[in-house]
């Protein structure tokens, strides 16, 4: 990756409510940007997702500020998601915009050149970003990564209602005011410019996968859970909640039942494990499921090399059809088949590189079908399938072509 040597530091300000040690794309930002030159410091919460209560080692006040691979983190106190429903989530969204727009001018000193909004949900975070860009005089970027307000409707709310009405007014009112809003699908940008959101102010930023998201290498270890699990295995990553349509897995896997060595593999945690292994109990499927758990993002690729197949399920929802899951830039990445049940962008990005086998959401059946397609084909020819998945990804998603990308945004919008 080229670095600026020679040219000015650009002091950069990352907001975001979720950081390190939680697990997200935001943490590899970060690094990035500050292998290209820059000084980069995050104003950010408590550790608390995903399950919901403080990592250990952390308190409501303490630490206030930590180092992250020489990165200043100063975190402020915010109620925590707890099951995540209802209003204790309500309170955990507003309490990060209160605490990081009273705390965060009075703990991230100096002028910063740029802010960078990292913005999944909640579009709260916004508030205290722009506070932060208007105190400096610096531009406001704000990386879209769930379109505000449209999630709300696809969580249940009416859009007659007033919990809706307010979301809408402020997402309008934060991507409105910011210099560039980077939309991470191509799909949200026609959403974006109907709220009023000036076309020249949008650009697509896809996610990427870190760095050490690659190709195994023949003398990979196997990780001793995975070891233990004979037969053919399809991995699903990442968080087990209602937007993952896990009905879908469980349906397809209950159709498939009779396929002896078909083994369901899933990493990851969420409000609905406890759900999804009564559903296992349930049907009878404890011998073909294996749920173990979270594991750091750094040792997901070993877990990927060992599997046979990787998988990706949504929920069927006009939303979730607008966005691109992260965990495909990661599934590509590791040239390995990829299988999916979802719909719109992401299964048009998956059968534009025919690196696997899509059907709809929600559709068990069509899942089922899915499974088999890539089951039934040779070792030669999954390992074309997932190499066509790596070009793919180098092509468009590669990570550093994007952070040089949004480096220069950067750049440009502190020079204006």
């Amino acid at each position: 990756m080229p670095s600026h040597e020679g040219d000015a530091v650009l002091r950069l300000l990352i907001v975001s409510q979720y950081f390190w040690p939680e697990s997200f794309r935001v943490n590899d930002l970060a690094l990035g940007l500050k292998a290209l030159g820059n000084e980069v410091e995050v104003l950010t919460g408590m550790p608390n997702y995903p399950q919901g209560s403080l990592f250990p080692g952390y308190g409501w006040l303490r630490p206030a500020s930590e180092d992250f691979e020489g990165i200043r983190v100063v975190r402020v106190p915010m109620v925590t998601r707890g099951r995540s429903k209802g209003l204790r989530l309500a309170l955990n969204y507003l309490s990060f915009a209160v605490m990081a727009s009273l705390l965060g001018p009075l703990r991230c000193r100096g002028h910063f050149d740029a802010v960078l909004i990292f913005q999944p949900s909640p579009v709260t975070i916004g508030l205290p970003g722009l506070l932060m860009a208007a105190i400096s005089k610096a531009p406001a970027l704000i990386w879209v990564q769930d379109l505000w307000p449209d999630t709300l409707e696809a969580m249940g709310f009416r859009p007659s209602g007033l919990p809706f009405r307010m979301a809408a007014w402020l997402s309008d009112f934060v991507h409105r005011r910011c210099d560039r809003v980077l939309a991470q699908s191509r799909a949200y940008i026609p959403r974006l410019e109907a709220r009023g959101v000036p076309p020249s102010r949008i650009a697509y930023l896809p996610n990427w996968a870190e760095s050490f998201y690659r190709p195994p290498s023949p003398e990979a270890n196997i990780p001793d859970p995975m070891n233990r699990i004979r037969g053919f295995r399809v991995l699903f990553a990442g968080n087990i909640g209602s937007a993952q349509s896990f009905e879908t897995i469980i349906g397809a896997a209950r159709q498939l039942r009779h396929i002896e060595d078909l083994q369901w593999v899933v990493l990851g945690d969420g409000n609905r494990k406890a759900w999804l292994e009564a559903e296992i109990a349930r049907h009878g499927l404890g011998r073909n499921f294996h749920l173990l758990g979270q594991r750091p993002a750094e040792e997901m690729p070993a877990y990927f090399a060992n599997a046979d197949a990787l998988l990706v399920t949504l929920r069927s929802d006009p939303v979730f059809a607008l966005t691109i899951p992260s965990k495909i830039q990661s599934y590509l990445a590791c040239a390995k088949p990829v299988i999916a049940a979802l719909d719109g962008e992401g299964a048009a990005i998956l059968r534009e590189c025919n690196a696997g086998s899509v059907s709809p959401a929600e559709d068990a059946s069509g899942l089922a079908d899915a499974v088999l397609a890539i089951h039934r084909m040779t070792a030669p020819e999954r390992t074309a399938c997932g190499l066509r998945g790596r070009k793919y990804y180098e092509d468009n998603f590669e990570r550093a072509l994007l952070l040089n990308r949004l480096n220069q945004w950067i750049e440009q919008l502190a020079s204006d």
